[in-house]
């Protein structure tokens, strides 16, 4: 009986968090699909060949544009990285399509406070750097020449079908034409469709390990964890901590922000929260791809200089916002309710699943629903982007 309750407390806490995040992941869903739909960008690959602060700030721009799921995001840098780009511009727009993208930075200003999106897009372009620095430092000669070798032969990772795939629409006409058109409204369609079905797990595991913790684990426990009543030693340990959970609780994407929530509950530091949020590229699933696309030594070093960069972006951000005034004192954020009841989260849902409702039926009249099957399937021979006969 005691089982029984416990799972239902941590399903019900885990049902509740998806409610009220529920809204704000469809509205950043739909403007990264209408960003994807409208900007392409396999034409500026050449502009990434190098590891110069210009090759370095475009990889970051494009990738902040393309909004991937952590796993779509690891193979369509290696497919950059093959076509010629360098392995540092190849990394910083990995890091960029996951972390400085719309959808994360709602979520997060919804589930925690906008000071938490502020130290996302501020932390992110820093942790970018650190990664650009650590990889000219260290990922160079032999390494470096054996990982392209180890790229070059194409082992399959996860989603690499999803990352092969380019539904945004051509010519030359404006913005808001190509958007309105019908291939326009097709290729949201389809890039919100695909980005949901490309995080939806982790989104849900996410959504379950913040409720088991928010229901099983006291929040003494997690508050003698982190040090809180001890900010000095606070702010050294937890950003070291904070990657680590993340590594081991397999969730990345937006999927870690329930989890953050609880973690920012029970007393983790400012710098060892946002530390967590950025580590979505070294959960261990990542790592074991990381092998097999550049090699063990590659893979290690890579695991290694993203912890590092996390871990001291974490300081840097509190560092910055601490004379600022910009850390939230409320430890208390209302991520579980007891009950659904008819407010602003209820209505806002409503309007936003017909919203989601009207764009999942444009992408099954479209006849694109075959492109779910091939989200995991194995990108074509030259690795070139695919595109959807709706949107040409």
């Amino acid at each position: 009986m005691f089982v029984l309750r416990a799972m239902g407390d941590a399903l019900a806490a885990a049902g509740s968090m998806g409610w009220e995040i529920l809204w704000p992941l469809i509205l950043g869903f739909t403007l990264s699909g209408v960003i994807q739909a409208v900007v392409r960008t396999e034409a500026i690959t050449r502009l990434m060949q190098d590891d110069s602060p210009r090759a370095i700030s475009v990889a970051t721009g494009l990738g902040a544009l393309s909004s991937s799921c952590s796993y779509a995001a690891v193979a369509l840098a290696r497919a950059l990285f093959r076509k010629g780009a360098s392995l540092s511009s190849a990394m910083a727009f990995e890091v960029a399509s996951t972390n400085l993208v719309v959808e994360l930075g709602l979520i997060l200003a919804f589930v925690m406070g906008w000071q938490f999106t502020v130290a996302e897009f501020v932390g992110g372009p820093i942790m970018i750097i650190l990664i650009a620095l650590g990889f000219r430092l260290w990922m160079r000669g032999r390494i470096l020449d054996a990982a392209r070798d180890q790229a070059d032969r194409g082992l399959a990772g996860s989603m690499e079908g999803h990352a092969a795939m380019d539904m945004s629409v051509g010519g030359d006409q404006g913005f808001w034409r190509r958007l309105l058109s019908k291939p326009g409204v097709t290729s949201v369609s389809q890039y919100f469709v695909m980005d949901w079905a490309s995080v939806i797990r982790d989104i849900v595991i996410g959504l379950l390990i913040a409720g088991a913790f928010e229901a099983w684990v006291p929040k003494r426990w997690l508050q003698a964890v982190f040090l809180e009543g001890h900010p000095t030693l606070a702010f050294v340990i937890d950003p070291i901590i904070g990657p680590l959970l993340a590594m081991v609780s397999f969730v990345c994407s937006v999927g870690n922000v329930p989890l953050a929530a609880v973690l920012w509950n029970g007393g983790i530091s400012f710098g060892g929260v946002i530390s967590f949020v950025f580590a979505d590229l070294i959960i261990i699933p990542i790592i074991v791809i990381y092998r097999r696309y550049y090699g063990l030594r590659a893979a290690l070093r890579i695991t290694a200089i993203f912890y590092g960069a996390m871990v001291l972006a974490g300081y840097v951000v509190e560092l910055v916002f601490t004379p600022l005034g910009l850390i939230p004192t409320n430890r208390h954020l209302s991520i579980v309710t007891s009950s659904i009841t008819w407010n602003y989260t209820t209505w806002l849902n409503i309007a936003f699943l017909a919203v989601g409702a009207v764009l999942v039926a444009v992408f099954v009249r479209s006849g694109s629903w075959s492109m779910l099957h091939a989200m995991s399937g194995t990108p074509d021979h030259d690795d070139e982007p695919r595109h959807h006969p709706a949107t040409r």
